[in-house]
């Protein structure tokens, strides 16, 4: 939408009432501020962001803070250019007649200075979000638009002074809101900035020191607070910015995260890295799941974990032996107290490979020390480097080792498990081998990960010499070029000549033309975790995430009542037992998405198995009571449900046979977690399995619907 356009509503007929002048004339004002302003900020940022990629390319500090500026930049424009006038989520009104507070997906201001938004993340908009009729701190009325296609739709007014009612006529409180929870969904989360709730708001600006618990039912909005807490802690805390690591954001799966794609742009930030458990190993793509729950349940501990510990010190024991290390010039002795010096030269915590390297320099200057003979000592060093004898010795003592090759021995060699994990009885050990000992399942993954951690880089030394050569020859390059232009330069104050000074040398090196190691964007560490789905995870898993964070600021989300394993502990207990510190527990307990009707039937299924289930209680209801019928009803109900809804999606769960379509998706029972449809079709719940497991399923599955369940047996 343009400044030319003539207004930024378009309700409805039977919203009539709504459209009179004297309740939207002063948004329409505003809006068209907002809308000159918007082309203005689209082309300043413009060219601000080309000027930014043309200036000269930098190193160190300046070229990283000018990398930063043109991601932000760029972002902003993204954003502008994404929404228009609908980046205003609604205004307030502050008691005392002061002037409407409009906010914003970020802040704008006008060319005079006048703040025409604020961003939703700044302390001038938390009462937007956080005022209540019992605290409605400082505000005379809210007004929340809902927006389609650039153009307002709808709005409703909330007051919190009795004054402020009469100059509300189509004031609606409530009503508006609790309809627009129940409009159809897409494959993606859609946007809920503008609805977002007290309750939640307060966690979303809660502080980032410690583990924060989001505790919550289904609906309560725990996805919701957990990304819009991502976006908000990046912005408000300069803690967390991209220079102390970032956020990362880890999801149940897959789909999960397509789900939530489009949410954390939408909010104008684009820095926080999204991935699942799976992602954080390079053999979690092909791992399959662990089928034998005892077998699960025995690496999924926190013990496991440390057992690699002891399987990487087997291989750190110096040498009892000396040798005669030859050089061209004399013999000299190296006995076991020298191994012993030189396999303590590493620095505590140093991983094995690249200790490696410490150990190699420091075996190599004892002998040089050593050494009489009058010989440069860079000559007697690199014939040391030179001698197999004393490598071979080290490479048996000390070798470089696998990460997938160290597990993979775990579950094949019974006496090297036995040293390493004593208090596994032989029964055990025994459970754990199989015929491919890299067979690799998702209960490995976190021992794999701990691996790779404790071992490090197999070959850093070789890395960082090829980085070195590459710049050697970029200075070459350089000089080369320099003098060239020196030599070419016939101009009366021969200013090419100012380039052989050192300081313009080094700018003009291409320093990022460099060829540098690829980085595991997702090994850390990060300033803050945010994890959702979080009561699934076991200790082991923790311990991936754990040594990713070291400052332990997380936001963990989750429900203990849809833990499909069982989760006994308060949230407090467990995540002491397993390296937090601080933990901070905040519970959700309104269910806006799922209707009364469905909460109802799904309440009795989780009570049989977790009797202390956090059930939280819907606020709205749709009228259509769950259905029930045979499985063999499945294709017209869906025929149906289709023809009578142009817009919505639908889930089959529990039916791998039946192929998903653009607007009906076919997940299992442990794939519909953390997702939500409009119908939700069940198809033999029974078979969802018994105990805890099948209870949670069937629960999470009913959940699932944000209009109707149907649930289907043979």
């Amino acid at each position: 939408m343009t400044a030319a356009t003539t207004s930024a509503f378009d309700l409805p007929a039977r919203l009539a009432a709504k459209a009179d002048p004297t309740l939207i004339a002063d948004d329409e004002r505003h809006f068209s501020a907002i809308a000159r302003t918007l082309e203005e900020s689209i082309v300043e940022t413009s060219d601000r962001l080309a000027a930014a990629r043309r200036s000269p390319g930098r190193s160190g500090t300046a070229a990283l803070e000018r990398d930063q500026q043109i991601h932000r930049m760029s972002a902003r424009l993204r954003t502008l250019r994404r929404f228009g006038l609908d980046l205003c989520l609604g205004r307030m009104v502050p008691d005392g007649g002061a002037d409407p507070v409009y906010v914003g997906r970020l802040g704008l201001t006008d060319a005079t200075g006048r703040r025409l938004l604020v961003d939703w993340r700044s302390p001038a908009a938390e009462p937007f979000f956080a005022a209540t009729h019992g605290e409605p701190m400082g505000l005379a009325s809210r007004r929340r638009y809902r927006w389609s296609r650039g153009r307002i739709t709808d709005y409703w007014d909330e007051v919190f002074t009795p004054d402020e009612l009469d100059a509300h006529a189509a004031l609606d409180d409530q009503s508006a809101f609790i309809a627009s929870l129940g409009s159809s969904r897409s494959p993606r989360m859609r946007d809920v900035l503008g609805t977002i709730q007290a309750d939640q708001d307060a966690i979303i600006r809660a502080g980032s020191g410690g583990a924060l618990v989001v505790d919550g039912g289904p609906g309560t909005g725990k996805t919701v607070v957990a990304l819009h807490r991502a976006a908000y802690l990046v912005y408000s805390d300069p803690q967390l910015g991209h220079r102390r690591g970032g956020v990362l954001f880890v999801g149940p799966h897959r789909p999960y995260l397509n789900y939530i794609a489009d949410v954390l742009p939408s909010l104008g930030e684009e820095g926080v890295q999204a991935c699942t458990l799976r992602d954080l190993v390079p053999e979690g793509a092909e791992a399959r799941h662990e089928a034998d729950p005892t077998v699960a349940r025995l690496k999924s501990t926190a013990d496991m974990v440390s057992a690699i510990d002891s399987a990487v010190a087997i291989y750190g024991e110096p040498p009892t032996d000396g040798l005669v290390v030859e050089t061209p010039w004399e013999d000299v002795w190296f006995d076991a107290d020298d191994w012993a010096r030189a396999f303590e030269a590493p620095e505590p915590g140093t991983p094995h490979n690249e200790a490696r390297e410490t150990i190699w320099d420091e075996v190599v200057a004892v002998v040089a020390e050593r050494h009489e003979a009058e010989v440069p000592v860079e000559q007697v060093s690199a014939s040391v480097r030179r001698n197999r004898e004393l490598a071979e010795a080290l490479n048996r003592a000390w070798p470089m080792l696998e990460a997938s090759d160290l597990v993979a021995d775990l579950w094949e060699v019974p006496a090297y498990l036995r040293l390493c994990a004593p208090w596994l009885s032989s029964d055990e050990r025994r459970l754990l081998r199989r015929p491919d000992p890299r067979a690799w399942t998702d209960a490995d993954l976190p021992l794999l990960d701990a691996a790779r951690r404790r071992l490090g880089d197999r070959t850093p030394q070789g890395r960082r010499r090829s980085e070195e050569a590459a710049a050697t020859l970029e200075r070459q390059r350089r000089a080369d070029v320099i003098e060239d232009l020196v030599h070419a330069d016939d101009s009366d104050l021969l200013l090419m000549r100012m380039l052989r000074g050192t300081d313009m040398q080094q700018a003009l090196t291409e320093e990022a033309a460099l060829p540098r190691t690829a980085r595991d964007l997702l090994a850390g560490p990060f300033a803050h975790i945010v994890v959702d789905e979080a009561q699934e995870l076991t200790d082991a898993e923790w311990q991936m995430l754990l040594a990713r964070c070291p400052s332990r600021s997380f936001t963990i989300v989750g429900d203990r009542a849809q833990a499909r394993h069982g989760f006994g502990e308060p949230w407090t207990e467990r995540l002491t037992r397993i390296g937090f510190g601080q933990v901070r527990v905040s519970s959700l307990s309104v269910n806006y998405r799922t209707p009364e009707e469905v909460m109802t039937a799904a309440e009795p299924v989780i009570r049989t198995a977790v009797a202390d289930a956090n059930v939280p209680s819907s606020v709205r209801s749709t009228g259509l009571p769950v259905r029930y019928g045979s499985s063999d009803e499945l294709g017209t109900i869906l025929e149906e449900w289709l023809s009578e809804h142009a817009a919505g999606t639908a889930c089959v769960v529990g039916d791998p046979t039946f192929v998903a379509t653009d607007r009906v998706r076919s997940l299992s029972p442990a794939m519909v977690k953390g997702l939500e449809f409009d119908l939700v079709i069940l198809i033999e719940p029974a078979s969802f399995g018994a105990g805890v497991t099948g209870a949670v399923d069937q629960y999470v599955a009913m959940t699932r619907a944000t209009q109707q369940l149907v649930i289907l047996r043979a």
